[in-house]
Protein backbone atom coordinates (compact mmCIF):
# COMPACT_ATOMS: atom_id res chain seq x y z
CA UNK A 1 0.00 0.00 0.00
CA UNK A 2 1.20 3.50 -0.85
CA UNK A 3 0.20 6.08 1.75
CA UNK A 4 0.30 9.06 -0.61
CA UNK A 5 -1.81 7.30 -3.22
CA UNK A 6 -4.29 6.22 -0.56
CA UNK A 7 -4.61 9.72 0.89
CA UNK A 8 -5.22 11.25 -2.53
CA UNK A 9 -7.87 8.72 -3.55
CA UNK A 10 -9.69 9.21 -0.23
CA UNK A 11 -9.91 12.91 -1.12
CA UNK A 12 -10.84 12.14 -4.74
CA UNK A 13 -13.64 9.84 -3.56
CA UNK A 14 -15.12 12.65 -1.49
CA UNK A 15 -14.80 15.04 -4.44
CA UNK A 16 -16.67 12.72 -6.82
CA UNK A 17 -19.49 12.20 -4.33
CA UNK A 18 -19.57 16.00 -3.95
CA UNK A 19 -20.30 16.17 -7.69
CA UNK A 20 -23.67 14.46 -7.22
CA UNK A 21 -24.44 15.69 -3.70
CA UNK A 22 -24.90 18.60 -3.86
CA UNK A 23 -23.34 19.66 -7.20
CA UNK A 24 -25.50 17.89 -9.77
CA UNK A 25 -28.60 18.28 -7.59
CA UNK A 26 -28.19 22.07 -7.51
CA UNK A 27 -27.23 22.30 -11.19
CA UNK A 28 -30.29 20.35 -12.29
CA UNK A 29 -32.55 21.79 -9.58
CA UNK A 30 -31.89 25.35 -10.68
CA UNK A 31 -32.79 24.55 -14.27
CA UNK A 32 -36.33 23.34 -13.55
CA UNK A 33 -39.37 25.26 -12.37
CA UNK A 34 -39.75 26.03 -8.67
CA UNK A 35 -42.58 23.54 -8.25
CA UNK A 36 -40.27 20.66 -9.25
CA UNK A 37 -36.98 21.56 -7.59
CA UNK A 38 -37.46 19.30 -4.57
CA UNK A 39 -38.29 16.35 -6.80
CA UNK A 40 -34.97 16.83 -8.62
CA UNK A 41 -33.15 16.95 -5.28
CA UNK A 42 -35.03 13.81 -4.25
CA UNK A 43 -34.07 11.97 -7.43
CA UNK A 44 -30.37 12.76 -7.03
CA UNK A 45 -30.32 11.96 -3.31
CA UNK A 46 -32.30 8.72 -3.56
CA UNK A 47 -30.21 7.51 -6.50
CA UNK A 48 -27.03 8.16 -4.51
CA UNK A 49 -28.37 6.05 -1.66
CA UNK A 50 -29.71 3.21 -3.81
CA UNK A 51 -26.65 2.93 -6.05
CA UNK A 52 -24.40 2.74 -2.98
CA UNK A 53 -26.26 -0.30 -1.67
CA UNK A 54 -26.50 -1.97 -5.09
CA UNK A 55 -22.82 -1.34 -5.82
CA UNK A 56 -21.95 -3.12 -2.57
CA UNK A 57 -24.36 -5.98 -3.22
CA UNK A 58 -23.72 -6.71 -6.91
CA UNK A 59 -22.34 -3.82 -8.96
CA UNK A 60 -18.70 -3.92 -7.86
CA UNK A 61 -18.52 -7.65 -8.45
CA UNK A 62 -20.09 -7.37 -11.91
CA UNK A 63 -17.69 -4.58 -12.85
CA UNK A 64 -14.43 -5.74 -11.29
CA UNK A 65 -14.86 -9.45 -10.75
CA UNK A 66 -12.88 -11.93 -12.82
CA UNK A 67 -15.48 -14.39 -14.11
CA UNK A 68 -14.89 -13.80 -17.85
CA UNK A 69 -14.15 -10.96 -20.31
CA UNK A 70 -17.84 -10.05 -20.60
CA UNK A 71 -19.17 -10.34 -17.06
CA UNK A 72 -17.34 -9.94 -13.77
CA UNK A 73 -19.58 -12.45 -12.01
CA UNK A 74 -20.87 -12.42 -8.45
CA UNK A 75 -17.80 -13.65 -6.60
CA UNK A 76 -17.30 -10.32 -4.83
CA UNK A 77 -20.91 -9.72 -3.79
CA UNK A 78 -21.06 -7.66 -0.60
CA UNK A 79 -17.24 -7.38 -0.83
CA UNK A 80 -16.79 -11.08 -0.12
CA UNK A 81 -13.14 -11.77 0.61
CA UNK A 82 -12.21 -8.09 0.81
CA UNK A 83 -10.68 -6.90 4.09
CA UNK A 84 -8.97 -3.72 5.22
CA UNK A 85 -5.67 -5.35 4.22
CA UNK A 86 -6.74 -6.36 0.69
CA UNK A 87 -4.99 -4.37 -2.04
CA UNK A 88 -5.92 -3.15 -5.50
CA UNK A 89 -2.66 -1.95 -6.94
CA UNK A 90 -1.19 0.43 -4.35
CA UNK A 91 -4.58 1.14 -2.76
CA UNK A 92 -6.70 -0.67 -0.19
CA UNK A 93 -9.27 -2.50 -2.27
CA UNK A 94 -12.08 -1.16 -0.12
CA UNK A 95 -10.99 2.36 -1.10
CA UNK A 96 -10.94 1.42 -4.79
CA UNK A 97 -14.45 0.04 -4.25
CA UNK A 98 -15.57 3.33 -2.68
CA UNK A 99 -13.99 5.47 -5.40
CA UNK A 100 -15.69 3.46 -8.13
CA UNK A 101 -18.95 3.57 -6.18
CA UNK A 102 -19.08 7.34 -6.59
CA UNK A 103 -18.92 6.85 -10.38
CA UNK A 104 -21.76 4.32 -10.16
CA UNK A 105 -23.74 7.00 -8.30
CA UNK A 106 -23.26 9.89 -10.68
CA UNK A 107 -23.77 7.99 -13.96
CA UNK A 108 -27.48 7.15 -13.47
CA UNK A 109 -27.91 10.49 -11.70
CA UNK A 110 -26.85 12.26 -14.90
CA UNK A 111 -29.83 10.67 -16.66
CA UNK A 112 -32.16 12.50 -14.26
CA UNK A 113 -31.82 15.65 -16.38
CA UNK A 114 -33.64 14.05 -19.30
CA UNK A 115 -36.91 13.24 -17.55
CA UNK A 116 -37.38 15.82 -14.78
CA UNK A 117 -40.78 17.50 -14.25
CA UNK A 118 -42.83 14.58 -15.57
CA UNK A 119 -41.46 11.22 -14.40
CA UNK A 120 -42.74 8.85 -11.73
CA UNK A 121 -40.52 8.45 -8.66
CA UNK A 122 -40.96 4.68 -8.59
CA UNK A 123 -39.80 4.49 -12.18
CA UNK A 124 -36.72 6.58 -11.35
CA UNK A 125 -35.60 4.21 -8.61
CA UNK A 126 -36.37 0.90 -10.30
CA UNK A 127 -34.99 1.91 -13.68
CA UNK A 128 -31.85 3.51 -12.23
CA UNK A 129 -31.02 0.48 -10.11
CA UNK A 130 -31.46 -2.03 -12.91
CA UNK A 131 -29.70 0.19 -15.44
CA UNK A 132 -26.65 0.58 -13.22
CA UNK A 133 -26.38 -3.18 -12.73
CA UNK A 134 -27.20 -4.33 -16.26
CA UNK A 135 -25.81 -1.51 -18.41
CA UNK A 136 -23.23 0.55 -16.52
CA UNK A 137 -21.48 -2.20 -14.51
CA UNK A 138 -20.92 -4.54 -17.50
CA UNK A 139 -19.50 -1.67 -19.58
CA UNK A 140 -17.15 -0.83 -16.70
CA UNK A 141 -15.98 -4.44 -16.75
CA UNK A 142 -15.40 -4.42 -20.49
CA UNK A 143 -13.19 -1.32 -20.45
CA UNK A 144 -11.83 -0.77 -16.92
CA UNK A 145 -12.23 -4.19 -15.35
CA UNK A 146 -9.98 -6.20 -17.66
CA UNK A 147 -12.80 -7.20 -20.02
CA UNK A 148 -12.80 -7.78 -23.74
CA UNK A 149 -12.14 -4.14 -24.69
CA UNK A 150 -9.22 -3.65 -22.30
CA UNK A 151 -5.55 -4.04 -23.21
CA UNK A 152 -4.88 -7.29 -25.01
CA UNK A 153 -8.53 -7.83 -25.87
CA UNK A 154 -10.65 -7.21 -28.95
CA UNK A 155 -8.69 -4.14 -30.06
CA UNK A 156 -5.18 -5.48 -29.52
CA UNK A 157 -2.49 -4.69 -27.01
CA UNK A 158 -3.41 -1.04 -26.46
CA UNK A 159 -7.16 -1.59 -26.08
CA UNK A 160 -9.65 1.22 -25.88
CA UNK A 161 -8.57 4.47 -24.23
CA UNK A 162 -11.10 5.96 -21.80
CA UNK A 163 -9.29 7.51 -18.87
CA UNK A 164 -12.19 8.61 -16.68
CA UNK A 165 -15.45 7.80 -18.43
CA UNK A 166 -16.14 9.35 -21.83
CA UNK A 167 -17.59 6.02 -22.93
CA UNK A 168 -18.23 4.35 -19.59
CA UNK A 169 -20.04 7.32 -18.01
CA UNK A 170 -20.96 10.01 -20.52
CA UNK A 171 -21.87 7.99 -23.61
CA UNK A 172 -23.94 5.49 -21.65
CA UNK A 173 -25.77 8.15 -19.62
CA UNK A 174 -26.22 10.43 -22.64
CA UNK A 175 -27.72 7.78 -24.91
CA UNK A 176 -29.95 6.42 -22.15
CA UNK A 177 -31.16 9.96 -21.46
CA UNK A 178 -31.96 10.57 -25.12
CA UNK A 179 -33.93 7.35 -25.46
CA UNK A 180 -35.90 7.97 -22.26
CA UNK A 181 -36.74 11.50 -23.43
CA UNK A 182 -38.07 10.14 -26.72
CA UNK A 183 -40.12 7.36 -25.12
CA UNK A 184 -41.40 9.50 -22.25
CA UNK A 185 -42.54 12.35 -24.49
CA UNK A 186 -42.30 16.09 -24.02
CA UNK A 187 -43.52 18.11 -21.06
CA UNK A 188 -46.94 19.73 -21.46
CA UNK A 189 -45.37 23.16 -21.03
CA UNK A 190 -41.76 23.66 -22.12
CA UNK A 191 -41.82 27.45 -22.21
CA UNK A 192 -40.82 28.41 -18.68
CA UNK A 193 -37.20 29.49 -18.03
CA UNK A 194 -35.02 28.07 -15.23
CA UNK A 195 -36.30 29.22 -11.84
CA UNK A 196 -32.83 29.83 -10.34
CA UNK A 197 -29.81 30.53 -12.57
CA UNK A 198 -27.93 31.13 -9.30
CA UNK A 199 -28.49 27.50 -8.26
CA UNK A 200 -27.28 26.44 -11.70
CA UNK A 201 -24.03 28.39 -11.33
CA UNK A 202 -23.38 27.11 -7.81
CA UNK A 203 -24.03 23.53 -8.89
CA UNK A 204 -21.80 23.88 -11.95
CA UNK A 205 -19.01 25.34 -9.80
CA UNK A 206 -19.27 22.37 -7.44
CA UNK A 207 -19.15 19.99 -10.39
CA UNK A 208 -16.03 21.76 -11.68
CA UNK A 209 -14.25 21.34 -8.33
CA UNK A 210 -15.46 17.77 -7.94
CA UNK A 211 -14.23 16.89 -11.42
CA UNK A 212 -10.65 17.23 -10.16
CA UNK A 213 -11.35 14.06 -8.18
CA UNK A 214 -13.21 12.48 -11.09
CA UNK A 215 -10.36 12.85 -13.58
CA UNK A 216 -7.34 13.38 -11.32
CA UNK A 217 -8.39 10.47 -9.13
CA UNK A 218 -8.67 8.16 -12.12
CA UNK A 219 -4.87 8.04 -12.21
CA UNK A 220 -5.25 6.02 -8.97
CA UNK A 221 -1.98 7.50 -7.75
CA UNK A 222 -0.58 10.70 -6.28
CA UNK A 223 1.85 11.50 -9.08
CA UNK A 224 2.51 13.67 -12.11
CA UNK A 225 -0.14 11.89 -14.13
CA UNK A 226 -2.80 12.90 -11.62
CA UNK A 227 -1.51 16.47 -11.64
CA UNK A 228 -1.61 16.63 -15.44
CA UNK A 229 -5.13 15.15 -15.55
CA UNK A 230 -6.29 17.78 -13.07
CA UNK A 231 -4.63 20.57 -15.04
CA UNK A 232 -6.00 19.63 -18.45
CA UNK A 233 -9.44 19.19 -16.90
CA UNK A 234 -9.37 22.77 -15.67
CA UNK A 235 -8.07 24.19 -18.96
CA UNK A 236 -10.73 22.43 -21.03
CA UNK A 237 -13.51 23.59 -18.69
CA UNK A 238 -12.34 27.20 -18.74
CA UNK A 239 -11.93 27.28 -22.51
CA UNK A 240 -15.29 25.66 -23.25
CA UNK A 241 -16.99 28.15 -20.94
CA UNK A 242 -15.56 31.03 -22.93
CA UNK A 243 -16.32 29.59 -26.37
CA UNK A 244 -19.90 28.74 -25.34
CA UNK A 245 -20.43 32.31 -24.12
CA UNK A 246 -18.80 33.77 -27.25
CA UNK A 247 -20.94 31.62 -29.54
CA UNK A 248 -24.05 32.72 -27.63
CA UNK A 249 -23.03 36.35 -28.04
CA UNK A 250 -22.49 35.91 -31.78
CA UNK A 251 -25.79 34.09 -32.29
CA UNK A 252 -28.12 35.86 -29.86
CA UNK A 253 -26.41 39.11 -28.97
CA UNK A 254 -26.03 38.20 -25.28
CA UNK A 255 -23.98 35.72 -23.27
CA UNK A 256 -25.94 34.14 -20.40
CA UNK A 257 -24.89 32.82 -17.00
CA UNK A 258 -26.68 29.52 -17.61
CA UNK A 259 -24.91 29.34 -20.97
CA UNK A 260 -21.38 29.89 -19.72
CA UNK A 261 -21.72 27.34 -16.91
CA UNK A 262 -23.26 24.80 -19.31
CA UNK A 263 -20.15 25.36 -21.41
CA UNK A 264 -18.12 24.46 -18.34
CA UNK A 265 -19.86 21.09 -18.10
CA UNK A 266 -19.39 20.53 -21.83
CA UNK A 267 -15.66 21.13 -21.47
CA UNK A 268 -15.45 18.83 -18.47
CA UNK A 269 -17.35 16.00 -20.16
CA UNK A 270 -15.25 16.31 -23.31
CA UNK A 271 -11.86 16.19 -21.57
CA UNK A 272 -12.86 13.29 -19.30
CA UNK A 273 -11.85 10.38 -21.56
CA UNK A 274 -8.69 12.15 -22.76
CA UNK A 275 -7.52 13.67 -19.48
CA UNK A 276 -4.87 11.01 -18.89
CA UNK A 277 -3.51 11.09 -22.43
CA UNK A 278 -3.21 14.75 -23.50
CA UNK A 279 -1.43 17.92 -22.43
CA UNK A 280 -2.61 21.50 -21.86
CA UNK A 281 -2.52 22.54 -25.54
CA UNK A 282 -4.64 19.58 -26.61
CA UNK A 283 -7.01 20.36 -23.70
CA UNK A 284 -7.29 23.92 -24.99
CA UNK A 285 -8.35 22.59 -28.41
CA UNK A 286 -10.82 20.10 -26.94
CA UNK A 287 -12.43 22.75 -24.75
CA UNK A 288 -12.57 25.34 -27.54
CA UNK A 289 -14.43 22.97 -29.85
CA UNK A 290 -16.66 21.53 -27.12
CA UNK A 291 -18.15 24.91 -26.23
CA UNK A 292 -19.50 25.33 -29.76
CA UNK A 293 -20.14 21.67 -30.62
CA UNK A 294 -22.25 20.91 -27.56
CA UNK A 295 -24.20 24.16 -27.93
CA UNK A 296 -25.08 23.25 -31.49
CA UNK A 297 -26.03 19.75 -30.30
CA UNK A 298 -28.47 21.36 -27.85
CA UNK A 299 -30.02 23.29 -30.73
CA UNK A 300 -30.23 20.13 -32.86
CA UNK A 301 -31.88 17.95 -30.21
CA UNK A 302 -34.14 20.58 -28.69
CA UNK A 303 -35.21 22.70 -31.65
CA UNK A 304 -34.62 20.74 -34.85
CA UNK A 305 -35.49 17.26 -33.63
CA UNK A 306 -38.03 18.49 -31.05
CA UNK A 307 -36.87 16.03 -28.37
CA UNK A 308 -37.52 17.20 -24.80
CA UNK A 309 -34.28 16.04 -23.20
CA UNK A 310 -35.16 18.54 -20.50
CA UNK A 311 -31.71 19.55 -19.28
CA UNK A 312 -29.74 18.59 -22.42
CA UNK A 313 -28.07 15.50 -21.01
CA UNK A 314 -27.30 13.95 -24.38
CA UNK A 315 -26.19 17.15 -26.08
CA UNK A 316 -23.77 18.09 -23.30
CA UNK A 317 -22.68 14.83 -21.66
CA UNK A 318 -23.28 12.37 -24.48
CA UNK A 319 -21.90 14.46 -27.32
CA UNK A 320 -19.08 15.77 -25.12
CA UNK A 321 -18.00 12.30 -24.02
CA UNK A 322 -18.16 10.90 -27.56
CA UNK A 323 -16.23 13.88 -28.94
CA UNK A 324 -13.50 13.55 -26.31
CA UNK A 325 -13.18 9.83 -26.97
CA UNK A 326 -12.64 10.48 -30.67
CA UNK A 327 -10.12 13.24 -29.95
CA UNK A 328 -7.88 10.67 -28.24
CA UNK A 329 -7.41 9.09 -31.67
CA UNK A 330 -7.08 12.49 -33.38
CA UNK A 331 -4.15 13.34 -31.11
CA UNK A 332 -2.57 9.93 -31.63
CA UNK A 333 -3.02 8.70 -28.07
CA UNK A 334 -5.30 5.85 -29.10
CA UNK A 335 -6.16 3.73 -32.14
CA UNK A 336 -9.03 4.82 -34.37
CA UNK A 337 -10.45 1.30 -34.59
CA UNK A 338 -10.47 0.92 -30.83
CA UNK A 339 -12.02 4.31 -30.08
CA UNK A 340 -14.73 4.13 -32.76
CA UNK A 341 -15.36 0.43 -32.23
CA UNK A 342 -15.87 0.84 -28.51
CA UNK A 343 -18.22 3.78 -29.05
CA UNK A 344 -20.29 1.69 -31.45
CA UNK A 345 -20.43 -1.45 -29.31
CA UNK A 346 -21.24 0.39 -26.09
CA UNK A 347 -23.72 2.66 -27.88
CA UNK A 348 -25.73 -0.22 -29.32
CA UNK A 349 -25.62 -2.14 -26.04
CA UNK A 350 -26.75 0.89 -24.06
CA UNK A 351 -29.70 1.61 -26.35
CA UNK A 352 -30.87 -2.02 -26.35
CA UNK A 353 -30.62 -2.48 -22.58
CA UNK A 354 -32.20 0.91 -21.90
CA UNK A 355 -35.12 0.20 -24.24
CA UNK A 356 -35.79 -3.20 -22.68
CA UNK A 357 -35.60 -1.80 -19.15
CA UNK A 358 -37.96 1.08 -19.95
CA UNK A 359 -40.52 -1.42 -21.23
CA UNK A 360 -40.09 -3.84 -18.32
CA UNK A 361 -40.10 -1.22 -15.57
CA UNK A 362 -43.13 0.41 -17.18
CA UNK A 363 -45.03 -2.82 -16.55
CA UNK A 364 -44.36 -2.50 -12.81
CA UNK A 365 -44.69 1.23 -12.18
CA UNK A 366 -45.91 4.12 -14.34
CA UNK A 367 -43.19 5.90 -16.26
CA UNK A 368 -44.98 9.23 -16.34
CA UNK A 369 -47.04 11.10 -13.78
CA UNK A 370 -50.58 12.23 -14.55
CA UNK A 371 -51.22 15.48 -16.39
CA UNK A 372 -52.70 16.97 -13.23
CA UNK A 373 -49.58 16.07 -11.21
CA UNK A 374 -47.34 17.54 -13.89
CA UNK A 375 -49.35 20.74 -13.91
CA UNK A 376 -49.38 21.07 -10.10
CA UNK A 377 -45.75 20.10 -9.69
CA UNK A 378 -44.02 16.93 -8.52
CA UNK A 379 -42.85 18.46 -5.25
CA UNK A 380 -46.30 18.68 -3.73
CA UNK A 381 -48.13 15.93 -5.60
CA UNK A 382 -45.46 13.19 -5.38
CA UNK A 383 -43.48 14.08 -2.27
CA UNK A 384 -45.94 16.15 -0.24
CA UNK A 385 -43.52 19.03 0.13
CA UNK A 386 -43.17 22.50 -1.25
CA UNK A 387 -40.20 24.86 -1.36
CA UNK A 388 -42.10 27.86 -0.04
CA UNK A 389 -39.07 30.11 -0.07
CA UNK A 390 -38.82 29.80 -3.85
CA UNK A 391 -40.84 31.89 -6.27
Amino acid sequence: MNGADTAWIIVATALVLFMTLPGLALFYGGLVRARNVLSVFMHCYAIACLMSVLWLAFGYSIAFGEANPYWGGLGKMFLAGVTADSLSGTLPEVLFFAFQMTFAIITPALIVGAYVERVGFGFVLLFSGLWMLLCYAPVVHWIWGGGFMADGGLFGETGVRDFAGGIVVHETAGLAALLIAVMLGARKDRSKPPHSPGFVMIGAAMLWVGWFGFNGGSQLAADGGAAMALTVTHISAATASLTWALWEKIKFGKASLVGIVTGTIAGLASITPASGFVGPVEALVIGAVAGVLCQEAVNLVRNKLGIDDTLDVFAVHGVGGIFGTIMIAVFGAGAWAAQLGALLIVGVYTLVVTFVLIKLVGLVTPMRVSEETERSGLDLEVHGEKAYHLT
